[in-house]
């Protein structure tokens, strides 16, 4: 039967692979690398670097394919997901049917973790429903940016015996600054959502292109690095094409 792996590569320093993870892309035969476009380029080309880097296995060979541009979304967030997910179960479907032997081994290189915010396990499961080609799956954990969020900063994500919670930019909006937190971390957040916040004395920990050396951190009172941070991003996003960034917002004290 084929071998589906799937593997989280971390949040962009190369550093970040694992053992496990440099073990199962060499167990592949078929590595996967997905293309969004000029404007993201780097995100391919980084896995690439990570494939000539760490595979040694002579008999891999690398297949590259076009994701599709969700589109824009309309009253129903869900339901604009949906197709765009339909639409690229029905690539992944053809690239196991097309790219694999019955017996053979592919892996999808995954950025961060395939756990968090990421579509690869839903989108694959949708594959196995349609019920045109049968595979096993192997799933193989990765640094978050989450954690290199952390790392960047020198700090713990929780305060002792406190909780913290892992959000998007879009909840954010809706719902403000969580009750049930100490420390809130946001991710997927394309407007700066912490601008929308009353709460100007939150301490913000932001971070982008996290682990790359193109990496930007900054932190602060929320009310007096908010604007500089809206700044410094859209003039990085508008330099590189894409961005990608995290940040964790907290009330100060101990």
């Amino acid at each position: 039967m084929r071998k589906v792996l799937v593997i989280g590569i971390g949040a962009g320093n190369p550093e970040h692979m694992t053992v496990q993870a440099i073990s199962g892309l060499n167990r592949a035969d078929v590595l996967f690398i997905p293309d969004k476009g000029a404007t993201k380029n780097d995100l391919a080309e980084l896995r690439r670097h990570i494939c000539d880097r760490f595979v040694t296995n002579p008999r891999s060979r690398r297949v590259e394919f076009d994701v599709p541009v969700r589109a824009e979304p309309t009253s129903s967030y869900r339901s604009t997901v949906d197709d765009w997910h339909e639409a690229i179960a029905a690539i992944y479907e053809g690239l196991i049917l097309d790219e694999l032997a019955e017996d053979g081994c592919c892996a999808f290189l995954i950025w961060g973790d395939p756990s968090l915010y990421d579509s690869a396990l839903r989108i694959l499961e949708r594959v196995r429903l349609r019920a045109n080609v049968e595979f096993e799956l192997d799933v193989i954990p990765g640094i978050t940016a989450v954690q290199a969020l952390a790392a960047s900063h020198q700090m713990a994500l929780n305060r002792i015996g406190d909780s913290f919670l892992v959000t998007t930019g879009r909840r954010l909006t809706q719902e403000g600054m969580p009750d049930n937190a100490g420390s809130t971390v946001v991710m997927l957040d394309g407007k700066c959502a912490f601008n929308t916040l009353d709460d100007k004395d939150l301490i913000i920990h932001w971070g982008a292109y996290l682990g790359t050396p193109d990496e930007i951190i900054i932190s602060g009172r929320l009310g007096d690095v908010g604007a500089e941070i809206e700044k410094v991003r859209e003039e990085a996003r508008l330099e590189k094409g894409w961005i990608m960034d995290t940040y964790l917002l907290r009330k100060p004290g101990d």
